[in-house]
Protein backbone atom coordinates (compact mmCIF):
# COMPACT_ATOMS: atom_id res chain seq x y z
CA UNK A 1 0.00 0.00 0.00
CA UNK A 2 2.96 2.33 0.58
CA UNK A 3 3.89 2.27 -3.09
CA UNK A 4 0.40 3.37 -4.06
CA UNK A 5 0.50 6.20 -1.54
CA UNK A 6 3.87 7.41 -2.80
CA UNK A 7 2.69 7.13 -6.40
CA UNK A 8 -0.44 9.12 -5.61
CA UNK A 9 1.59 11.84 -3.91
CA UNK A 10 4.10 11.98 -6.74
CA UNK A 11 1.38 12.07 -9.37
CA UNK A 12 -0.51 14.72 -7.46
CA UNK A 13 2.62 16.81 -7.22
CA UNK A 14 3.34 16.49 -10.94
CA UNK A 15 -0.19 17.38 -11.91
CA UNK A 16 -0.65 20.07 -9.28
CA UNK A 17 -0.04 22.92 -11.66
CA UNK A 18 -3.10 22.05 -13.71
CA UNK A 19 -5.54 22.76 -10.91
CA UNK A 20 -3.71 25.42 -8.90
CA UNK A 21 -1.93 27.76 -11.31
CA UNK A 22 1.54 26.28 -10.74
CA UNK A 23 1.88 27.49 -7.16
CA UNK A 24 3.90 25.74 -4.51
CA UNK A 25 0.96 25.92 -2.10
CA UNK A 26 -1.34 24.43 -4.72
CA UNK A 27 1.05 21.58 -5.38
CA UNK A 28 1.27 20.87 -1.67
CA UNK A 29 -2.53 20.94 -1.33
CA UNK A 30 -2.97 18.61 -4.29
CA UNK A 31 -0.38 16.18 -2.91
CA UNK A 32 -2.11 16.21 0.48
CA UNK A 33 -5.49 15.54 -1.14
CA UNK A 34 -4.04 12.66 -3.16
CA UNK A 35 -2.46 11.17 -0.04
CA UNK A 36 -5.71 11.55 1.90
CA UNK A 37 -7.71 9.83 -0.85
CA UNK A 38 -5.18 7.00 -0.94
CA UNK A 39 -5.39 6.66 2.84
CA UNK A 40 -9.18 6.57 2.69
CA UNK A 41 -9.06 3.86 0.03
CA UNK A 42 -6.63 1.83 2.14
CA UNK A 43 -8.89 2.15 5.17
CA UNK A 44 -11.91 0.98 3.17
CA UNK A 45 -9.93 -1.97 1.82
CA UNK A 46 -8.87 -2.88 5.36
CA UNK A 47 -12.47 -2.70 6.55
CA UNK A 48 -13.58 -4.97 3.71
CA UNK A 49 -10.82 -7.47 4.50
CA UNK A 50 -11.83 -7.47 8.16
CA UNK A 51 -15.49 -8.04 7.26
CA UNK A 52 -14.54 -10.88 4.92
CA UNK A 53 -12.39 -12.54 7.59
CA UNK A 54 -15.22 -12.24 10.11
CA UNK A 55 -17.70 -13.82 7.68
CA UNK A 56 -15.25 -16.63 6.96
CA UNK A 57 -14.81 -17.23 10.67
CA UNK A 58 -18.57 -17.34 11.15
CA UNK A 59 -18.88 -19.86 8.31
CA UNK A 60 -16.18 -22.08 9.83
CA UNK A 61 -17.86 -21.92 13.21
CA UNK A 62 -21.23 -22.81 11.69
CA UNK A 63 -19.68 -25.74 9.80
CA UNK A 64 -18.04 -26.94 13.02
CA UNK A 65 -21.38 -26.76 14.83
CA UNK A 66 -23.04 -28.79 12.08
CA UNK A 67 -20.30 -31.42 12.22
CA UNK A 68 -20.62 -31.59 15.99
CA UNK A 69 -24.39 -31.96 15.76
CA UNK A 70 -24.01 -34.73 13.19
CA UNK A 71 -21.64 -36.69 15.42
CA UNK A 72 -23.86 -36.25 18.49
CA UNK A 73 -26.72 -38.12 16.84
Amino acid sequence: MTRKALLAVALGTLLAGVGCSHTREGAKADAERAAEKTGDAAEKAGDKAEDTAEKAGDAVEKAGDKAEDATDN
